[in-house]
């Protein structure tokens, strides 16, 4: 009796068996794999870690913040009218408290019941010290419990400041110790006048 023989595959035929086992292996698993991780539209690693952290806040830029906040008022009231709103008069402004705060010179002495202030700068400066000491005067009130004087000087603006009530000592202290840039800080005048000139009108 014979056995019947069999020819043993060659070791080509063995390597293509091998190449399509593969192949069907990876055509079946892919497709799972790929379901598993899909990127949608504006996702990304870590988005998950993006959405926690906190947003910033700040501006960069005072003078900046300052208009970005007008613009939100005059966004947010339906009655703006924008035919009239003026934010570079509002920029101006800024630009002389700029210069008053940071780059005028201040003398400063007592005299009976207040203090008075000699207030000097060159160019620019000079300028908007007197634009901003006239100006201030009109927004002061009896209810501010002061008064305040002002008349130009040869490089700014001569300013006297005095209590209403003479003989309240600590109110004259108090004055004293402000100085001019703390005088000029008092009352909320300051925040409904940017409104003001951004929207047009001419509060002094």
């Amino acid at each position: 009796m014979r056995i019947p023989r069999f020819p043993f595959p060659s070791a080509a035929a063995l390597g293509l068996a091998a190449t399509l086992g593969t192949l069907h292996t990876t055509l079946l698993i892919t497709p799972l794999a790929a379901q598993a991780h899909v990127h949608t539209p504006g996702m990304s690693h870590d988005s998950a870690q993006a959405a926690k952290r906190p947003a910033p806040t700040r501006a960069g830029q005072e003078a900046f913040a300052t208009i970005a906040e007008i613009v939100r008022l005059l966004d947010a009231d339906p009655k703006t009218d924008w035919s009239k709103v003026n934010l570079e008069a509002l920029r101006q402004h800024l630009i002389d408290m700029d210069d008053v705060t940071i780059r005028s010179a201040v003398q400063q002495e007592s005299v009976p019941g207040g203090v008075r202030f000699v207030v000097t700068g060159t160019g620019r400066t000079r300028d908007a010290i007197r634009r901003m000491a006239m100006a201030h005067g009109t927004t002061v009130s009896k209810a501010d419990g002061f008064t305040w004087t002002a008349s130009e000087a040869p490089d700014g603006a001569q300013v006297t400041v005095r209590v209403t009530d003479p003989t309240d000592t600590r109110a004259i202290a108090r004055l004293r110790g402000l100085g001019f840039l703390g005088v000029l800080s008092l009352g909320d005048h300051h925040v409904v006048h940017h409104l003001a000139l951004a929207s047009g009108q001419h509060p002094h």
